[in-house]
């Protein structure tokens, strides 16, 4: 990503953290096997700070919105905490395959490992973690993706902070995100990518000033299928 590109993605910018729009495909760490990521091109982001931000959060490869990230050493330790504790509020637009029959509801279902060889793939487990997230139907198709597709618009927010916690409580439930090829019903590799978006971020940053709102617009993968449950580009 060249430095022009990284500084159209910024959304929200103060002397503590920086947000940014991040888009699907591109992971934020490097992996084991190398290629490109996103922290790669923080250096455009030092805005004359004498180090560039780092991450106070992560965001799966194929999710795309909102990234926080703290712009010194403080700062990334005073985020880390809102977000250990609970206090950043979170909001991601999904479409689902399918969908739940009643408007809003809570999932509670705790989540472990899938195994040692899965690296972070998560699955329900009884004795895993406690984990909670909500959801607030937005939209719902009568069948406009694929033929015969039902698909719903979903406001989700993950209470708890496990790894791919909103995508296994999702297909848990039986309304898996679309374009999921770990735990939906996508094919691994050619699938219509994962519809699943970090609408909007809510950090208390100062005890003395309302919190900082952020939004991240919708990105052209997820258009056509919410605009089939309802969304208009000119929706807020």
């Amino acid at each position: 990503m060249t430095q022009e590109e990284m500084l159209a993605r910024v959304l929200y910018r103060d002397g503590l953290m920086i947000v940014i729009d991040k888009p699907a495909g591109l992971p934020v760490h490097r992996g084991p096997k190398g290629g490109e990521s996103l922290e790669e091109s923080f250096e455009a982001l030092r805005y004359g700070l004498p180090r560039a931000p780092s991450l106070a959060h992560r965001l799966d490869r194929e999710t795309s919105g909102c990234l926080v990230l703290g712009r010194h050493r403080k700062a990334l330790a005073h985020l880390g905490l809102l977000f250990k504790h609970g206090q950043v509020k979170k909001t991601y637009w999904a479409v689902v395959e399918g969908g739940p029959e009643a408007d809003t509801g809570t999932i509670e279902i705790p989540l472990g490992r899938l195994d040692e060889t899965r690296g972070w793939w998560m699955q329900p487990d009884p004795n895993g973690l406690p984990s909670v997230s909500t959801w607030q139907v937005l939209g719902r198709s009568g069948g406009a993706g694929e033929p015969g597709e039902a698909l719903t618009w979903l406001a989700l927010s993950p209470l708890t902070g496990r790894t791919h916690q909103l995508r296994v409580h999702c297909s848990a439930m039986g309304f898996p995100i679309l374009g999921d090829n770990i735990y939906g019903r996508a094919p691994r590799f050619g699938g219509p990518g994962l519809h699943l978006h970090a609408r909007q971020i809510v950090v208390p940053l100062s005890k003395s000033k309302p919190p900082v709102t952020v939004t991240a617009p919708v990105p052209k993968h997820l258009q056509a299928r919410m605009a089939a449950c309802g969304w208009r580009e000119d929706d807020p």
